[in-house]
Formats: structure tokens, sequence, C-alpha cells
């Protein structure tokens, strides 16, 4: 690869003025970013409001006020008295605007309008109510991002259930794991995966994982499986038209059901209101800078926050949708970006890595990006650099959050100076702050949360949540209530920031958070290991990759090579095929603390200094 210089992005003086930061200035009257963000943070119900008078949330009954503190910034209640239907902001474009521009590998490119998608999320919301679902009920989606499963997520929550979202790549036991959580009491998905030209099994994951009625969508043309009995095929679950009259719902009530790694075995359990897309919209207006008519590409899935961040991030700013339903490490998902016209482009890391070692997109027209976006993982500076080149010298907007807060708390701006792997700024409506291991204001050091903020979870399913995020954490500065977040941050002399990974036990990787519980669990069924720790090292300044230290037993006769390959189809066929094992160590016996803890932080010092 060559070597890429790595200089600031400077906004043109037309691309500030043109920004949707410029109209909030303009509103407020207040004309630098500082006390802009300042004032958002002050004033978090009058921000809050501005924002969704200009997104145009569409509300069935007025809300009393817009924020309610009276239990505590913990459990800040949004739009009080109010009653709606998030799904209803996100059909205020045109009815003939394209609300969806998708296409599948090696197929032609589709357009489904606004009007068509509010048509087939009735269609399905009319099928749910017809086979028995009721208000409340978890409905799971396993299947990749098209537009149908965009329409499925919309119509199961018109109808006034709950989406439980599972990722593709996960094998049975976990796709276990997530229904017996959430109780679903149905399943969307599709018959196989086509990636790479390779077939890959879903439904039979399903039912391995005993999961409940299936409705089940070709990949391609008819079902290339057989169905169990009492699983329907979706043309036949499609037999109600509509319209269908939208569910009126309590702002608290959920719509989504997510999972987030914690450091023990099950995943948090994560419920999403009808307030939180508020967050995924108001992010991307002000900081994506989606307008309306753009067209938005993030490569991703319902199982992960970011696949509801693009719905609603999308359409509740009336831009369209970009949709690629293959692999997006080729030359094809480039061919598409440029078919279809993107505007605003997300990114993982190690996907643009991926895009810059082979080379895959050279020749291609990106001139349409005027903003491209990453988040999942720590950026690697040179890798962002060429993408930023690439794509004709637009700027990155890092975007650094949560599936617990909707989207991020920190990231950028476009109308200040974006370097390559750096945050130019805390998002707004939200305030952090940096502590040192002695608990004082610090540059360096773990990052907390200043609540409340739309998006903010304020429960958990399966957790306590007080627990987790705030039981002995420190105070603020100014006495403030902190929220525990687990990053660890550097705050640089320039007015930049940098990530400096995770400060607890969970991971990044290629974008999707793992514990390190939950991998080790998966080596357990490895005979010859006594024992592992898993972490995630940064090479380079770049994207984490997973090294493992392990223990042998005394009985092992494999060779390190072969073993390794043992470790590597565990992980494989119990966790997540997309998680590859950068390096492992062996070792006599795993660092513990006084009280038997693996010490992580001595395994990562360990690595560094040995590599």
């Amino acid at each position: 690869m060559s070597e890429v210089s790595i200089t600031p992005w400077v906004p043109t003086t037309d691309i500030v003025a043109t920004s949707n930061i410029a109209w909030l200035m303009e509103q407020t009257g207040i004309h630098s970013y500082e006390a802009l963000h300042k004032w958002s943070v002050n004033n978090r119900d009058a921000y809050w409001a501005t924002a969704i008078g200009r997104l145009g949330v569409r509300f069935s009954a007025p809300y009393e006020s817009v924020l309610d503190t009276s239990n505590g910034v913990e459990n800040a209640a949004w739009f009080t008295g109010s009653r709606l239907n998030i799904v209803e902001s996100c059909f205020s474009a045109p009815s003939d605007s394209p609300a969806i521009i998708h296409q599948a590998e090696d197929g032609p490119l589709q357009t489904m309008t606004v009007g068509e998608l509010a048509a087939l999320s009735d269609q399905v919301a009319a099928n749910l109510v017809r086979l028995g679902m009721e208000r409340g009920s978890a409905i799971a989606i396993l299947t990749p991002m098209t537009a149908e499963s965009v329409a499925i997520y919309l119509g199961i929550i018109k109808a006034g259930c709950v989406v439980v979202g599972i990722a593709d790549s996960f094998q049975p036991k976990e796709i276990a794991s997530r229904i017996r959580l959430s109780n679903a009491s149905a399943i969307f998905t599709q018959d196989v995966l086509i990636r790479g030209g390779k077939t890959l099994p879903l439904y039979d994951n399903v039912v391995q994982a005993n999961g409940p009625r299936a409705i089940v969508l070709p990949a391609a043309g008819k079902l290339r499986v057989e169905l169990r009995p009492g699983d329907v095929e979706w043309q036949s679950f499609l037999q109600d038209q509509g319209p269908f009259e939208t569910v009126i719902c309590d702002p608290e009530s959920p719509t989504n059901i997510l999972f987030s790694s914690g450091t023990t075995g099950d995943p948090k359990v994560i419920p999403w209101t009808h307030i939180t897309p508020i967050k995924c919209a108001v992010d991307a207006h002000f900081h994506q800078n989606v307008h309306r008519g753009d067209v938005v590409a993030w490569p991703t899935n319902l199982g992960w926050m970011m696949g509801p961040w693009l719905i609603y991030g999308a359409l509740m700013n009336q831009a369209t949708i970009a949709l690629y339903n293959g692999a997006p490490t080729g030359r094809g998902f480039g061919k598409f970006i440029e078919a279809a016209k993107v505007n605003v482009l997300g990114v993982i890391p190690s996907l643009v890595g991926t895009w810059r070692s082979t080379n895959c997109m050279e020749g291609l027209d990106w001139s349409s990006i005027h903003a491209i976006s990453s988040t999942g993982e720590c950026s690697r500076p040179e890798d962002m650099a060429w993408l930023m080149q690439f794509a004709g010298n637009c700027p990155i907007i890092e975007y650094c959050g949560g599936t617990e807060l909707a989207g991020a708390y920190i990231g950028s701006v476009v109308t200040r100076p974006c370097i390559p792997g750096k945050f130019n700024t805390p998002i707004l409506g939200l305030e952090l702050v940096i502590l040192d291991e002695s608990g004082q204001p610090a540059d360096q050091g773990e990052l907390f949360l200043v609540p409340p903020s739309i998006g903010m979870s304020t429960r958990l399913l399966n957790r306590d949540h007080h627990e987790i995020y705030y039981e002995g954490t420190p105070t603020g500065p100014n006495g403030e209530k902190l929220r525990r977040h687990g990053d660890q941050m550097l705050k640089l002399p320039d007015g930049f920031w940098k990530a400096q990974g995770r400060a607890d036990d969970t991971m990044n990787l290629g974008g999707i958070k793992v514990s390190s519980a939950e991998i080790e669990q998966a080596l357990h069924s490895v005979p010859e290991l006594k024992e592992s720790a898993a972490i995630a090292v940064s090479i380079s300044d770049g994207p984490s990759q997973l090294v493992i230290y392990a223990v042998k037993t005394p009985q092992c006769d494999k060779d390190d090579d072969e073993l390794i390959k043992s470790m590597q189809k565990s992980i494989r066929t119990d966790l997540n095929p997309l998680f590859k094992i950068h390096d492992v160590v062996f070792v006599d016996a795993l660092p513990r603390t006084a009280s038997n803890k693996i010490m992580r932080r001595t395994l990562r010092d360990w690595y560094h200094s040995a590599t």
C-alpha cells in the first residue's frame, strides 16, 4: 500500500453556511460552536424541542413537558403526557420520493418509494394482527438488511409490537439465547444468506435454535428449504392488504429489543422506546449532516444498533436508505455506491482497511459522497485518510457511542476541521468528563457521561440498570451524577479527542461488540485448553484485534497450529464466524488479582511490550 499523508479536512465557507449546524446557530442566535454545544447541554429541553421541531416528529397527543427529572437524572422521562408511534415520523417525505435504493449481488439497481414502503409496512402490521400478535408481542428479525426487512421492522412497530434484533451472522446458540432473553413469539428470517457466491444457512439456524414460529423470505426466487409445520412462506403471510391503523402508544412503550455484551455470559438486553429513535435522527441531522433528499448507505444489520439507526437517521430526515444485499468487502459494493449516488457513507475501519489493501475500488467514482462516518471500532488514521482522498476529499465523521445510547456521545461536525482517527466535538445535547484513576478531572483517563439525554437507556430487561451504569461512579467536577460508559479517552491540546479502547472487558471486533467472557466461554469446548483470556489489542493505532492468552492442559497432544485451528473453529461455531483470532500466546499461567480476577490490563501490557 502506498503511503498516505494525514492532513486535516477543512470546511469551505459554503459547506459551513449550508450545514444543519448553521441552521441551529441561526435559530439560537449563537455564533460559535463551543457556545452552541454548551447551550445544548445547559438547556437540554430547549435543544431537543428545537430538534424535533426541525425534523417534524409527529405526536398523536401533545407533550406536557420536554424533560422530567423529578425521579432523578437516572430516570429521566421525555415528552411526558404525549402519545405517538415513531413510525409515523418515518413517512413525512412525498409518497413518490425514493425511500430505499437497493441491489442484490449481481442484481439490478431497484427503488422502493415512500408510498410503497408505507404500504408494505401496513401489510406486515395487518398480517401480524391476523396471526394473533398483540400489542407488546416480541417478534424477532434474523435477515440481511433488505428493503423487505426495513418494511418488516417498521410494520412490527406500527402494530404496537416490539422488534427483537438478531444479527444474521449469529450461530444457533446465540440465536437461541436472544430468543430466550426476549421471549420472542415469532421470527422473520430468510431461507439462506448469499454472500460472495457462497450460500449460508439462516432458516436452518433458527430451526437448530428451536426458534418460534417463522415467516421465511426467499433469498432469491423460490424457497430453498423445507419449512417446519406452522412456519409460513413470506408471500403466503402477506394476505391482508391494509391500510392499517397505526397503534398509538405511550412514549416509554418499547419498540425494539437490542443486545449489548457486558462482562458476563448473557448480553445486556436493552429496550428502545418510541422516543429513542429521535436520538438517531437528530445525530444524523447535525453530526452526519444528513439533508432532505440525501442518499445514506451504511453496511449493517438489524441485529446491531446501526441498523435501526440507519432507518431512522435517513427516513426521519426525508433522506433515502441505500442497501446492498451482499458482501461490502468487494468491488460490487463500490459499484453500488457509485450507481446509487450515495451522499453519506457509513463504514467500520476494518472494512476500509480491506478496501485499501485489496485496491478493489480503483477507478470508481465516489464524488457524490459529501461525508463518510466511521463507527464500531477505533480507526486506523492512514486508512481513513486514504478513503477521504479516494472519495474526493470529503470529511471523516468519527462517531463513537453504543446501543444503550442509541447513537454517539462523541463525534464530529462538518463546521469544524476533521482529522481521520480523531473526534472534534462531544455530541450535541450530551456532556462528558474524563477522570484519572484518582477520580480527578484529566485530559486522559476513563470517560463518564453526564445524564440525561434522549436515547440514553434507563432500564435493562435482565440486569440492574443502576448497578451497571451508576453504582460506585464518582461525582463530576461540579457534583454532577455521572454515568459509566467504559471507554478510555484522550483529550488533545489541539481541541481534538482520541479514543483509547475500553476500560472494561468488552471489545469491538470488526464493529461487533463482544465480551471477553463470551469468547472464553466459546473456548471451553476445546478440551486441550485449561483456561484462556481474550483481550483486544490495537495494532499500529488501528482497529482492535483478538488476542488470546491460553494455558494448555497437561494432556494436550496437539501442536500449536492445530490447537489454534480448534480454537478458531469453536469461536466460529459457537459464537460468530466473523470473529477472527489475530494471535494466540500460550503461557503456563494467567496473571490474577488477589480475588482471582484475570488481570487483562497486564496481558495487554505484556502483548504490547512483546510486539
